[in-house]
């Protein structure tokens, strides 16, 4: 049945402390965590991810909250955050934790200005695809105040030998995609979500996708996954 499996999700783990999430790829694979990991504080995220938010200031949006652990950590420190998410079981996760979300997605942010936007816990792969990301990024663009900072993290598909993944690559690039555009969805219990486009995209296909766009890199760091900040220009 289509409908919220991602907002189902997270509500079991928050009222449980686990969950297991179950996301699935349009060529069958199939891949399983658990999906405890949205509700962990910074003490239990990977250290580049922990130094990336030192670089949050202002008026912060975090887009693609989930159950809001970015933002908690933010609050924590006395900052002025708010969410969207396009799950509004992931905005009731937020505001039973006593933060500010809104159901909302990517392709039209509420209005600033924001002096930081976040696509934090993978989230610069909700750009989507190369032409999802032109109009995403201005779309950002908009609400941004001057001088913002865009901080996000995402993972370089290519670096993996596993003929799955590889095959998929191959796939994706005869339908004129780049090798990293998933087309996925998240199962839980009876629900499923619609399919959706997730771009793990390596550095050089970020740079490219911001070049004549209203952002700038600043710099990127780390392999595979790697951290990335972009500056408005």
């Amino acid at each position: 049945m289509l409908g919220d499996a991602f907002g189902d999700l997270l509500r079991e783990a928050a009222a449980n402390g686990t969950a297991t999430q179950i996301v699935e790829r349009d060529d069958g694979f199939v891949s399983r965590d658990d999906a405890a990991h949205y509700l962990h504080g910074p003490q239990r995220w990977p250290a580049h991810e922990t130094a990336l938010l030192d670089r949050a200031r202002g008026r912060i949006l975090d887009i693609g909250c989930g159950a809001g652990r970015h933002m908690a950590a933010l609050r924590d420190r006395g900052a002025d955050v708010r969410g969207i998410d396009p799950s509004p079981g992931a905005v009731a996760v937020c505001r039973a934790r006593d933060l500010t979300a809104d159901v909302g997605d990517i392709d039209a942010p509420p209005p600033g200005p924001f002096d930081t936007l976040l696509l934090m816990g993978g989230g610069l792969a909700l750009l989507g695809s190369p032409a999802a990301a032109a109009r995403r990024l201005s779309a950002m663009a908009a609400v941004a105040a001057p001088g913002a900072v865009l901080l996000g993290t995402n993972a370089d598909p290519y670096l993996t030998t596993d003929p799955i993944h590889t095959a998929y690559h191959r796939h994706n690039r005869a339908l004129g995609r780049p090798g990293g555009q998933l087309r996925v969805r998240v199962l839980h219990g009876d629900t499923v979500t619609d399919w959706f486009d997730y771009w793990l995209a390596s550095v050089a296909e970020l740079e490219a996708t911001l070049a004549g766009s209203p952002w700038r890199l600043e710099t990127a760091e780390g392999s595979p996954a790697y951290t990335a900040v972009l500056v408005l220009r």
